[in-house]
């Protein structure tokens, strides 16, 4: 499905470059842990999965069958786009690896980075 192959091939709200932990459910951390992945609490006692998720094996979740509803939820703009029909899975996958190559590049890119990812991913748009 081109859905899950977009997400399987991008892994950017996995890296910490959009988030720095997913929310969990308390009857997730357990089975969360038990697959080896280090599940941490907010100071209010909320579990959560901390950014770059331990999962993450180059840009594909080693755990995506098991990952949290938290994940499951999450729909970057470029998926809804995809779902849509809105953009081809090919121009999917070429504006995730723009963005990666951005990310890459770092240093001055920072700034081109954080409005590609508000461009495609995150969906908000500056005035």
């Amino acid at each position: 499905m081109p859905l899950s192959t977009l997400c399987l091939r991008c892994g950017l709200c996995c890296d910490g470059t959009l988030f720095t932990h997913v929310p969990l459910q308390r009857t997730e951390a357990g089975p969360l842990k038990a697959l080896g992945l280090p599940v941490r609490e907010r100071e209010d006692g909320t579990p959560i999965l901390p950014q770059r998720c331990a999962a993450l094996d180059g840009r594909t979740c080693t755990a995506y069958a098991q990952r949290p509803e938290g994940c499951r939820r999450y729909h970057c703009n470029l998926f809804s786009a995809l779902a849509e029909g809105e953009v081809s899975l090919e121009e999917a996958l070429s504006a995730v690896d723009g963005a990666h190559a951005l990310r890459a590049a770092g240093g001055e890119r920072e700034e081109a980075l954080g409005d590609y990812l508000d461009r495609h991913f995150r969906g908000r748009h500056r005035r």
